[in-house]
């Protein structure tokens, strides 16, 4: 271990990433600019054959920023993971969805761990980003490394340092947003801190890895109950015929004991709508009932359907019907100006305005096909169309803000919009959803 903290100190060390996607690659380009040597696994080969050609395929990562990791000859990925025998430092930055009853699917840890083990060694650091309940290291991964035979804290260490990733956030990225790292022995701590002291402003070191995953769900828990507050006072104000939207604004104008979150069409991305339900599902086994996060995830999830009927009521002054009206759905991504589609409540709100007689077209600059989900398989491949479109449809459902919209072209000549993102002036065409 003397030697991999000289290892560390020097840049000799060598950094292995498991899992090259939206946490695993700007992990991977920042080790790699700091001039370590850097190796991405993944199984998904065109993944590799993309990086390996020095292209980006994540919109908000730019295919420079791949190119000059990969012609500097500090990166490079593989499907090979025989390679990790050669590797000092592991960072397993694995998906941790949900079954379809709600619990924790550790399938990806687990999957990671055994394949470390044939190529597990002495002097290791193995680190988990992945989102995921208090006790997994101690209780999933610590169990399926100790079968290599290696003594934990003594021939290797097992630390955690959960992501802090915000695709497309033009303020923090990796670098510059304080990361919190853990493990439960001093030394391996020391050492996880030495690390990343290497690529982030600011190391935040806790007592224990289960500290270290649990301030990870509060982070989460704690976005996801407020922002389901504005969604309920969003249906409360506008039967009171109250903006929620100027609300906002006018409380945020309060110097201190208030912080603004917004209402929109339900929450999407990987981390919001599911990590809060780990806690869940963990805090039944301590005889607890988080009252809060199932109430939260239950309004969040019901914003797809208060906005289908928005959408009725949009048709409904037109003298139109549901069934048979055409409808544009603007913006696909989960979020903003990026090219995710993880739970994205757009998907969602197809299904349930088809079920209902709609005909349903979307548009999203930077999603023109929609990728299979495991929960929206039906909707694999469907293809979007142009936004000159929404002349032709009888509403136009704004579900999606990008900024590269031509918002005033749609306000010109759509025939009426529902907007669920305060994008709109309020004009007699709009209906905020």
């Amino acid at each position: 271990m003397n030697l991999l903290k000289d290892k560390i100190s020097t840049k000799e060390a060598k950094i292995g990433i498991i899992g090259i996607g939206y946490v695993g690659l700007p992990l991977a380009i920042e080790f790699a600019n700091k001039g370590f040597e850097v190796v991405g696994f993944d199984s998904d080969i065109n993944k590799i054959e993309i990086l390996s050609e020095g292209k980006s395929y994540i919109k908000h990562i730019s295919t420079e920023a791949v190119r000059n990791i990969v012609n500097s000859g500090h990166f490079r990925s593989t499907d090979d993971y025989s390679a990790i025998k050669n590797i000092d430092v592991i960072i397993m930055c694995v998906p941790t969805p949900l079954t379809k009853n709600r619990e924790p699917d550790m399938s990806y840890i687990c999957s990671a761990c055994e394949t470390i083990l044939p190529y597990m060694h002495c002097g290791q650091i193995i680190i988990l980003e992945s989102t995921t309940y208090p006790g997994t290291c101690d209780d999933v991964v610590q169990p399926i490394l100790s079968k290599s035979g290696l003594m934990i804290n003594k021939d290797y260490y097992l630390a955690y340092s959960p992501e802090r990733e915000d695709p497309n956030n033009l303020r923090f990225n990796t670098s510059n947003t304080p990361k919190i790292v853990s493990c439960d022995d001093p030394n391996g701590l020391l050492l996880v801190k030495n690390l990343y002291d290497n690529i982030v402003v600011r190391t935040v070191p806790v007592s224990s890895v289960r500290v270290a995953e649990a301030s990870k769900l509060l982070e989460n828990i704690f976005r996801s109950v407020n922002i389901a507050l504005m969604n309920e006072l969003k249906v409360v104000f506008s039967d009171m015929d109250i903006d929620i939207w100027e609300a906002i604004a006018a409380a945020s104008t309060k110097p201190f004991g208030f912080m603004p979150f917004y209402p929109g069409p339900g929450l999407g991305g990987h981390c919001i709508p599911i990590d809060p339900f780990y806690l869940t599902w963990k805090a039944r086994e301590y005889g607890h009932y988080t009252k809060f996060i199932e109430l939260a995830g239950e309004i969040n999830s019901s914003m797809p359907l208060y906005v289908v009927n928005r959408t009725i009521g949009a048709l409904n002054k037109q003298k139109k019907s549901i069934n048979g009206s055409s409808i544009l759905i603007v913006g696909v991504a989960y979020k903003k100006d990026v090219d995710d589609i993880r739970e994205s409540p757009s998907l969602k709100l197809i299904e349930l305005l088809e079920a209902m007689g709609a005909v349903v077209n979307f548009y999203d600059p930077y999603i023109p096909e929609i990728p299979h989900t495991r929960e929206h398989p039906n909707l694999s491949g469907r293809k979007g169309v142009e936004i000159g479109c929404c002349v032709k449809h009888d509403c136009t459902l704004i579900a999606t803000d990008h900024t590269s919209i031509n918002y005033d072209f749609i306000l010109k000549e759509a025939r009426c919009i529902v907007d669920t993102r305060n994008v709109f002036p309020r004009h007699e065409k709009v209906i905020l959803a």
